[in-house]
């Protein structure tokens, strides 16, 4: 150590220390939107521990340094499209449907529902194939197809949230729906 006063200076001076029962803004935020994104990034891959990744990966995000005070004025949207885009990813990376479970399944907290004993292989494989042909549709598609299928929102709130009119969004959930169509009846045995 040398006589420059700067070196001694105090660890909590560098940084603002939360008060002990205070949570940090990254702690408020993920209690008021951790189930929303691993909910929603269950829906779209179908397994809670790839849920959970992009749960992991979304708020990791958020970790960096003035992120968690940053945030747009839509949070919850901007953090379900978060789930969105972070499931489409490991979707379109891990290309196999083993272990997956119903995509209209619910994950209650963090713990996914397993799919009934006697669902068929058959519905099981048409999910599979739904999920691949999902991955394989442009960003804005899927992200517009799952908004309004699997979390059900109505295009004029999927608008709001993507920057668009509930017009463009109703042309992009056809368009979306008539290529996965398209796609599931080319793979054979798709819906009708």
């Amino acid at each position: 150590m040398g006589d420059d006063p700067r070196e001694e200076t105090p660890v909590s001076a560098a940084r603002p220390v939360p008060r002990p029962g205070t949570p940090t803004p990254l702690e408020t935020i993920y209690r008021e939107y951790g189930d929303l994104v691993f909910r929603t990034a269950f829906r779209v891959a179908g397994n809670a521990t790839d849920a959970e990744d992009v749960l992991q990966t979304v708020f990791l995000r958020l970790a960096s340094p003035g992120k968690a005070g940053r945030l747009g004025a839509e949070p919850r949207g901007d953090h379900q499209r978060a789930a969105v885009n972070g499931a489409l990813d490991l979707v379109r990376t891990r290309r196999s449907a083993a272990g997956t479970v119903p995509i209209e399944g619910r994950a209650e907290g963090f713990h996914a529902k397993e799919p009934l004993p006697d669902a068929s292989s058959e519905a099981r494989e048409l999910r599979g194939r739904l999920r691949r042909a999902l991955a394989r549709l442009a960003p804005r598609a899927a992200e517009v197809f799952v908004l309004r299928t699997l979390e059900g929102l109505p295009n004029r709130e999927v608008a709001r949230l993507l920057g668009s009119s509930p017009a463009t969004v109703a042309v992009q959930y056809f368009r979306a729906r008539t290529q996965l169509r398209k796609e599931l009846l080319a793979e054979g045995g798709g819906p009708s």
